[in-house]
């Protein structure tokens, strides 16, 4: 299978995610609710796991350890100030009604394919580096996907949008994922780079979704057996995917020294 090829299937499947959660929504609104509140948590742990676990660690043995971590915080940073100052970044949730934000339905939209659009970028950036790389990132992806695009979805229904419209204008909005992938990783094929920064703000980005907009979920709910189980749910996704991680490691990093031959890896320092 080629590289391309492989980017171009895990971006669509981190794309198709992102309509499942919607497509639950207009099949049963209770089931995509719950889906959407206990697979918040599992997200969450899946992505800090992938950040921490999979994608700091890349940087370090690619670059420099200090370069990623410096660029993740640059990332937690920018990614804050993107939503502080545009809004762009913010993840709807079911129950937004009694929220004081009333955003139009251009913003969620712009907001959602450029949101889907890092998710490529993330999946590319980490297939840079490794295809098991790439494969923890788009599991990370796929899982906050499903409960973000549930708000979205029903976000733009509340707005008066059919949900024809809104299927439409969500799938578009999940195509700009396959091409961000395919763009960043197009670039890296062809320039030589360092990857450390780019892995470092994805690993960045990853944190700060987790962090601010995902745990306080968690703590702002009223009963301690949702709390207890959401709580469960986030040690499972972290758990989840550095099993993963640890196994892809294992299995595809014997023959890493061939996935890409035209690549020249700088040396930690």
């Amino acid at each position: 299978m080629s590289d391309y090829l492989q980017v171009l299937i895990f971006a669509t499947i981190g794309g198709i995610f992102s309509l499942i959660g919607g497509l639950l929504l207009l099949q049963k609104k209770s089931s995509a609710e719950a889906i959407a509140k206990y697979g918040a948590p599992f997200a969450a742990g899946t992505l800090l796991s992938a950040a921490f676990l999979d994608l700091l660690k890349e940087a370090g043995e690619s670059g420099s350890y200090e370069k990623g971590l410096t660029y993740a915080l640059m990332g937690i940073l920018t990614f804050f100030l993107l939503e502080r100052f545009l809004s762009w970044f913010h993840h709807h949730h079911p129950h937004e009604e009694h929220s004081h934000r009333d955003p139009k339905v251009s913003m969620v939209i712009i907001g959602d394919t450029l949101h889907n659009f890092i998710d490529g970028l993330a999946i590319g950036a980490a297939f840079l580096v490794s295809p098991e790389a790439g494969i923890v990132a788009t599991l990370a992806v796929a899982a906050h996907e499903i409960p973000q695009e549930i708000g979205d979805f029903g976000l733009l229904l509340s707005k008066g949008l059919s949900k024809s419209r809104v299927l439409i204008v969500n799938l578009v909005s999940a195509s700009s994922a396959v091409v961000g992938a395919i763009l960043i990783f197009s670039i890296g094929q062809n320039i030589e780079f360092d990857t450390a920064p780019l892995l470092g703000l994805v690993a960045g980005m990853f944190i700060y979704i987790a962090v601010s907009d995902i745990i306080p979920q968690i703590h702002e709910e009223s009963s301690k057996k949702v709390i207890n189980l959401s709580a469960f749910l986030l040690l499972f996704g972290a758990l989840s995917v550095g099993l993963v991680s640890n196994y892809l490691h294992s299995k595809i990093e014997p023959g890493h020294d061939d996935y890409d031959s035209n690549s020249q890896p700088v040396e930690p320092y």
